[in-house]
């Protein structure tokens, strides 16, 4: 089985993936959170940055462009080739409301005036670049899934990650299964899974209902549990000097790379949405962490979470 780090938007940046790569049983790729190229500047300063090699030294990471047009999508690709990628990934999952607002996304799987022209573009103008496709369902109804695989299916896809939701799912409600058996027994190219993928156990459930699929990407269950990849290798779960290890070399990268303390604060808080999950006992603890309004304030919190609460044994990350 080959574990994908899934992309999750201002998170999974060269920062953390470069911490991560420091504590953890790495990943097989990384993929960037999506980049969204222009036709008049392409990347913004940020995202050159964030996918520079130099960046990114023994990652395997691949690019993820979210355009609704082939010519920014092109041009960016060329960049991304002249730095040595060899792979892209265009961005068809994402269900936020502003990103389908502007017909891109999972917005753009019903917009097939687009989608089409889109992918004739990119395809016809690249063909010595891989591009793989990440998608969902549909957007208002499963039943497009069988149209969009016949339109995938036209193409050379390197490899399609499929979230068996549809756009207006979001994340909630379970993962519809019986689409992606649907959507794996017709795709001519390789398949990859991704969705609600949170502990050992769902993943060995998983491969037993989809022996033929090598390729899964976990995304929001590894942000909560960090030593989960290490664990669906045979390894003993992460401890709490670990964990601590890791938060700490993020804080202080943060802080160096951040101006002010409010962005540092939004940063950890953020991350602790999902870490709390690994954590027992530890309501008023992150009380005190959402309640910070300054460094100190957050420091204080984050020694009184380590020190009383203990490691959860289950650590499945749950949709708040």
């Amino acid at each position: 089985m080959r574990y994908y780090f899934a992309p999750l938007e201002g998170i999974t940046n060269a920062l953390y993936r470069n911490a991560w790569r420091a504590q953890f049983s790495p990943a097989d790729r990384y993929f960037t959170p999506f980049l969204t190229p222009t036709e008049s500047r392409g990347l913004n300063t940020k995202e050159l940055r964030d996918v520079q090699p130099e960046c990114n030294r023994g990652i395997d990471l691949v690019p993820q462009l979210l355009t609704n047009r082939p010519e920014p999508f092109i041009a960016t690709a060329r960049k991304l080739q002249q730095l040595g990628y060899a792979e892209v990934n265009l961005n068809l999952g994402c269900p936020s409301g502003t990103v389908v607002a502007k017909r891109k996304g999972s917005g753009l799987l019903a917009e097939w005036d687009l989608l089409e022209p889109l992918l004739d573009g990119i395809f016809n103008a690249l063909p010595d670049l891989r591009i793989s496709i990440k998608t969902r369902l549909g957007k208002d109804d499963p039943e497009e899934f069988p149209e969009l695989m016949e339109l995938y299916n036209r193409y050379p896809v390197s490899e399609l990650i499929i979230h068996p939701r549809i756009q207006r799912d979001f994340y909630r409600g379970p993962v519809r299964t019986a689409w992606f058996a649907q959507g794996l027994a017709v795709a001519k190219m390789p398949v990859c899974y991704n969705g609600d993928l949170f502990t050992s156990e769902d993943v060995a459930a998983f491969h037993r209902q989809f022996p033929t699929v090598e390729r899964v990407m976990l995304g929001r269950g590894l942000i909560a549990n960090p030593g989960l990849l290490g664990e669906l290798r045979g390894e003993a779960p992460i401890g709490k000097a670990q964990f601590r290890a890791f938060h700490d070399r993020l804080y202080r990268d943060y802080r160096a790379a951040l101006h002010g303390e409010k962005p540092v604060l939004h940063k950890m808080k953020e991350l602790w949405s999902y870490w709390q999950a690994s954590f027992a006992g530890c309501e008023k603890a992150m009380k005190r962490i959402r309640k910070a309004q300054h460094l100190a304030e957050y420091e204080s919190a984050v020694d009184w979470l380590f020190a009383a609460c203990p490691l959860a044994e289950d650590r499945r990350f749950v949709q708040k």
